[in-house]
């Protein structure tokens, strides 16, 4: 009985000081955390890849959208339509089973943008419109509008929003990972003013 307990401790003395297998041991330590650090840095490239890819198409379609008679090599029934077909062509390379919000709104100049129409007389001197101001009717519907802008390209000389907003799939299953969305949504952005190929047309002004 007294035996037992002494190779019980040789036993671990001997093993205590056996350094064979301490790199295997050591490594299945590391693996998980560097995984998922690889798993984390592939998916955030890819993001930011994506996202440059995305911007460089809408930006090469918006410069051709300012032409008098663009040309997108791309079929479409509408303007609207041909803008749409030519950045999927340009973005599927990279933005795969990917689905596309695209809206277009044209302004008269640059400070439009993102703002109300512009109030021409304000009488209380409030900085909005209240009843009986006169505004540039920009859409020319006869009401003041918070948010500015007209659908679609315009014509010469006007200034065109694109946003673009594209979904798909990650690469990786990052959800389970860490919690984040199933999908990237990558939103890009232009402003570019059309080539003055015509005689801009002012927006009359309306009083209410």
């Amino acid at each position: 009985m007294e035996r037992f307990p002494l190779r019980l401790r040789r036993l671990l003395t001997r093993l205590g000081g056996d350094t064979r297998g301490v790199t295997l041991v050591e490594f299945g330590f590391v693996l998980g955390p560097l995984c998922l650090l690889l798993l984390g840095g592939l998916d955030l490239g890819y993001q930011s890849y994506l996202r440059s890819v995305v911007q460089g198409a809408l930006d090469d379609v918006s410069r051709s959208g300012s032409m008098e008679t663009p040309d997108f090599n791309c079929e479409g029934e509408s303007m609207q339509a041909q803008i749409r077909c030519a950045i999927e062509t340009r973005s599927n390379v990279v933005a795969r089973n990917a689905t596309y919000t695209i809206s277009t709104r044209n302004f008269y100049d640059f400070s439009g943008v993102g703002r109300s129409e512009k109030l021409v007389t304000d009488y209380n001197d409030n900085g909005q419109y209240d009843e009986g101001d006169c505004w540039e009717d920009l859409n020319n519907d006869g009401f003041y509008d918070v948010v500015a802008g007209r659908d679609g390209v315009g014509g010469a000389d006007d200034i065109v929003f694109y946003e673009v907003t594209v979904r798909m799939p990650r690469l990786v299953p990052m959800r389970g990972l860490f919690g984040t969305r199933e999908e990237y949504s990558i939103t890009a952005r232009s402003a570019i003013r059309n080539q003055p190929y015509a005689r801009q047309v002012a927006p009359p002004t309306t009083c209410g």
